[in-house]
């Protein structure tokens, strides 16, 4: 017997699809949703893609923030539109994948700007001093 006077001893794919289920239902796309995203993504890709290809900056610490800010946006889009991840699905536990990922992200970006900084300050460029004593 159920705890819970209305809900069913046992839910089946019907109900389930149907968005009938206790606190489990899923997010469905429609199509201006998927459109909202498409256009989302691709001014998200057009814009960092200007900034660097453009030299709008002559910071190159300031453009690398931006570009990565962008990157980060286009997660949660791309999350969001298609994914169809918000508070109310599953629970509230798509949520908290929302929340594991953007933290997910923000150590890869972290550490992949950490990895790029120090080879290019140890290995990049080299004096014509260093050059004249490499074997």
């Amino acid at each position: 017997m159920s705890s819970h006077p209305h809900a069913p001893a046992h839910e089946d794919a019907a109900t389930t699809h149907h968005a009938h289920s206790h606190g489990h239902e899923a997010g469905h796309g429609s199509l201006k949703g998927y459109m909202i995203g498409f256009g989302l993504s691709v001014v998200l890709t057009a814009i960092p893609f200007v900034l660097v290809m453009g030299g709008v900056f002559d910071s190159k610490l300031l453009t690398a923030f931006l570009v990565m800010a962008f990157a980060v946006v286009q997660i949660v889009v791309h999350m969001v539109y298609f994914l169809h991840m918000n508070p109310r699905s599953e629970g509230g536990w798509t949520m908290m994948a929302l929340i594991f990922t953007l933290v997910l992200v923000a150590i890869t970006l972290a550490g992949s700007l950490w990895v790029m900084h120090h080879l290019n300050t140890n290995m990049m460029p080299m004096s014509p001093e260093m050059m004249k004593n490499m074997p």
